[in-house]
């Protein structure tokens, strides 16, 4: 049973230094393919790319597991992944990076049936302390990354591709010899109409009480994209940052993060209750951002971090608080459509914030923080006029 569950958790970090490990070094490999002098516009298509296959490809990949086996997909996944990484290693222009960053977020999406594998083979009493332990292992994997890509990319701008590559291929070999199948194929045919990655969100129509929590988690996760894209820009524009500190402020960032949601949820919303942690949650975020946006001097960034990690208390509870909008026999399709929520953010925010860097960027880079405080400031109203409703049935799909 351990063997299993170190070949899946080594997957997850895997993919979650994928992600990373691109941020610090995406700027200057967009300047040396393209010529371009600002970039930005790039970069938020390449991460709305990245996301856009993650969810489109997510339900397949997961109903493509329960028909045919979740070692299958997984091999292939994982294949896909170090085949990829030396395709971005290698790439001459920015169409076949857009490409290859298109087969990144395709083959990433495999989480879905990590997570199916993980279920299928734990009793429901150690479900919940292995999923805490995926959770982690994906914020180890989102330090690792940025701090790896900066260093590496430092040397050569496409060794951090081919690091990924090795890695991948590595993971691939430990699964083709140690995974086992989980659960007996079903070998039924696939309903297209529930691969639709949009379904769900087709309930949250029909109970319009349930709007307001969805737009919240739509802001508050669309901001999160902000860092991703944007980061490294303004860390280099404004301090004239290496890819290794740009990674070490990331990876120092995803620290604080991981240690405030393993800490301090708890705590705060037994002290304080789920509305006001959201809100002192957003409260430091923006403390922080806002010393962001007019720092002059590269230690101030890493000074704020822990004020910066109080949003880590944030997200948890408004998970908590969204919970009970609805009973426990909404719950499963309630989550749904938060995850999708949460996708079509990961596709929008890149956007947006990176055409505002692009207007923004020779005036002043750090106005793209005080635009991502305006975008929380949305979400505030909604957060204080939030109440636990009777929940509303839900419709036949």
């Amino acid at each position: 049973m351990i063997r299993p569950l170190v070949v899946i958790f080594t997957a997850i970090v895997l993919d979650a230094v994928g992600i990373g490990l691109i941020f610090p070094i995406l700027p200057s490999l967009l300047q040396d393919v393209t010529h371009a002098e600002n970039v930005a516009p790039y970069i938020g298509i390449m991460t709305a790319l990245y996301a856009v296959m993650q969810f489109i490809f997510a339900p397949v990949l997961g109903s493509l597991s329960d028909r045919l086996g979740r070692r299958p997909v997984l091999l292939i996944s994982l294949a896909g992944a170090a085949i990829n990484y030396l395709f971005l290693a290698f790439a001459p222009n920015v169409w076949k990076l857009l490409l290859g960053r298109a087969i990144a977020g395709l083959t990433s999406a495999n989480i879905s049936v990590a997570m199916a594998y993980i279920t299928d083979i734990s009793p429901e009493d150690k479900r919940a302390r292995r999923f805490g332990l995926f959770n982690a292992m994906f914020g180890i994997g989102f330090i690792i990354g940025p701090v790896l890509g900066g260093a590496l990319g430092d040397d050569w701008l496409r060794l951090p591709f081919i690091a990924a590559a090795v890695l991948n291929a590595c993971n691939l070999l430990l699964a083709f010899f140690v995974l086992p199948e989980s659960r007996t194929p079903t070998r039924e045919k696939i309903d297209l109409a529930a691969l639709n990655p949009l379904r769900p969100l087709r309930w949250v129509f029909s109970v319009k009480s349930l709007l307001p929590i969805i737009f919240i988690f739509f802001v508050f996760s669309a901001t999160g994209e902000a860092y991703g894209t944007c980061w490294a820009l303004w860390g280099s524009d404004t301090f004239q940052w290496s890819g290794l500190w740009i990674g070490l402020s990331l990876g120092t960032f995803g620290v604080c993060q991981t240690l405030a949601q393993a800490f301090l949820p708890g705590p705060a919303v037994k002290l304080l209750g789920e509305r006001a942690a959201i809100l002192t949650g957003v409260t430091g975020t923006c403390i922080a951002l806002i010393v962001m946006a007019f720092a002059t001097q590269s230690w101030m960034i890493f000074a704020i971090m822990p004020i910066f990690a109080l949003g880590g208390i944030g997200v948890p509870a408004l998970q908590s608080l969204a919970t009970r909008q609805v009973d426990e026999s909404q719950q499963g399709q309630f989550q749904g459509v938060l995850a999708s929520a949460v996708s079509l953010a990961s596709i929008a925010g890149p956007l947006i914030f990176s055409s505002f860097y692009f207007v923004a960027r020779e005036q002043w880079p750090g106005a793209i923080w005080l635009f991502v405080v305006v975008v929380y400031a949305i979400g505030i109203p909604l957060v204080l006029g939030l109440r636990l409703k009777e929940p509303a049935p839900a419709p036949a799909m």
